[in-house]
């Protein structure tokens, strides 16, 4: 059972939840006209963790506003693996500590029937999450700048040595990169469609941890909020960022093809794409480190719902989606309901932190007035007719669940569909966990947050190391 810590604390938080949306359902009016059109991806009471583009904690992060016609943005975590060249000798060092570090942590029981008894996946130990430390060299000597990177490794804008004003990581392009090219996962927050960031504070340290143990960029979507934005406007969103990540691609092999070297300690911009104002429009760290043609999503909660509509559409769109390509994706505690309740609906419908009754105000702000329907098809993925591609085309999918969530056999009903059309889709079915056990604020240093992220790791190697399955069970 969850600590008495965690009791308390879900009692408060359920309070002051449903009262948020009591009160949103009754003044759905009481934003401006200015911020309704425009949109929010945020709330005042949400605690929001600032960018930070120097590897301070081997993690770095910008924020980049995508969409000129809405508020939708992204935050992007770097991380510091990116500078090592993947021939070297650093870089082969923390590939063999990284999988001798998983595979002993590991341990795989029969799953998959969702029965939490006797299914899931268990850790056989709780460790903290370790690093692993490039191998120190006489040039990667510390610099008040570079935070402990060479300047080889570590390129600055002009003004940093000049002015301090910018001491974030800017990289080599062309032949003066060393660096390595990155997975790319997209991750769409929780928090019920009206609440959640990108840039939040707990959001900020779940995202660093994915990118550390998956070794992968990871691209936190900040999409509109309900009600100022109800259904599909955050579902949209996850397909601008896709054709956002496709369109910086494109551009970066259009700089390619210029044949000029971007010499980024200079202050002018130069082999850049620009726009008629002279603005770069491809993103530096993406060009120089994300490798989309190896793109996972990541959805926590009712960000799952999205990830899977995002998928959909992904494999609907075929090679217009061309050089991005989603070889997998994450459903974390999926937000599934339903008019015909499960098992674990009637039986945890009062469970901890999310309980039925709350969701349900969700899903109402969520959805226009007209088509609210516990059967709509971004909420039950179960339902005939559902549209889109058939499941046999979906891409492998990983679903985590928790003991204590209301929401769970739904989630595993899906995996279970995804398994009968030979989609490689295991759960993950963690014991005395609750609903967002791995991304809620409180519980992100738990140990079970710490193995979930490791767990997740694991499995995502399958589908984004260059070695094929290095990772196998």
């Amino acid at each position: 059972m969850p600590s008495v810590a965690v009791k308390l604390y879900s009692v408060f938080f359920k309070l002051i939840l449903k009262r948020r949306l009591q009160n949103r359902i009754q003044n759905p009016n009481s934003t401006d006209e200015a911020t309704t059109s425009f949109g929010v991806t945020s709330r005042p009471e949400e605690t929001i963790a600032a960018a930070n583009p120097s590897f301070t904690d081997g993690v770095a992060t910008k924020d980049i506003h995508i969409d000129p016609s809405s508020c939708l943005s992204i935050r992007i975590f770097l991380p510091d693996t990116c500078l090592v060249s993947p021939d070297s000798d650093a870089a082969r060092v923390r590939v063999r500590g990284t999988r001798s570090e998983h595979e002993s942590r590991f341990v795989r029981t029969n799953s998959g029937n969702g029965n939490s008894s006797n299914g899931g996946y268990r850790r056989n130990s709780y460790g903290a999450v370790e690093t692993y430390n490039v191998a120190a060299s006489s040039s990667n000597r510390r610099s008040s700048y570079c935070n402990g990177f060479s300047t080889d490794d570590l390129s600055t804008s002009s003004k940093s040595s000049e002015t301090g004003a910018y001491r974030g990581y800017s990289p080599l392009f062309g032949g003066g990169s060393r660096g390595r090219k990155l997975p790319v996962m997209v991750q769409f927050h929780g928090g019920g469609f009206v609440a959640g960031s990108c840039d939040s504070a707990a959001n900020d340290v779940f995202c660093r941890r994915i990118a550390k143990v998956c070794d992968v960029i990871v691209v936190a979507v900040g999409y509109r909020l309900a009600p100022e934005d109800r259904y599909p406007a955050a579902f949209e969103d996850g397909v601008k960022v896709m054709h956002w990540l496709a369109k910086q691609a494109n551009l970066a092999e259009c700089g390619k093809s210029l044949g000029k070297k971007v010499e980024s300690r200079k202050a002018d911009v130069q082999g850049h794409v620009v726009d008629a104002f002279g603005a770069s429009l491809v993103e530096p760290w993406l060009a120089a480190h994300g490798d989309p043609s190896r793109c996972v999503l990541l959805g926590a909660s009712c960000g799952a719902n999205i990830a899977d509509y995002v998928a959909r559409k992904s494999v609907e769109s075929g090679t217009l989606l061309a050089p991005v390509k989603v070889v997998a994706q994450v459903l974390m505690y999926p937000f599934f309901i339903g008019n015909t309740p499960t098992h674990s609906e009637i039986k945890l419908s009062n469970s901890y932190f999310f309980d039925k009754s709350m969701s349900i105000l969700a899903w109402k702000l969520f959805l226009p007035e007209e088509e609210f329907n516990l059967d709509h098809p971004a909420a039950n993925p179960l339902i005939p007719n559902r549209g889109g591609p058939p499941l046999k085309r979906m891409p492998p999918t990983l679903t985590v669940v928790a003991e204590h969530d209301w929401m769970r056999d739904r989630a595993i009903a899906y995996a279970q569909e995804l398994k009968k059309v030979n989609v490689d889709a295991p759960v993950l079915d963690y014991k005395d966990c609750v609903h967002e056990f791995a991304t809620l604020d409180m519980l992100l240093r738990t140990p079970e947050a710490q193995a979930c992220a490791e767990d997740i790791a694991i499995w995502v190697k399958k589908y984004i190391s260059l070695r094929g399955h290095e990772f196998s069970y």
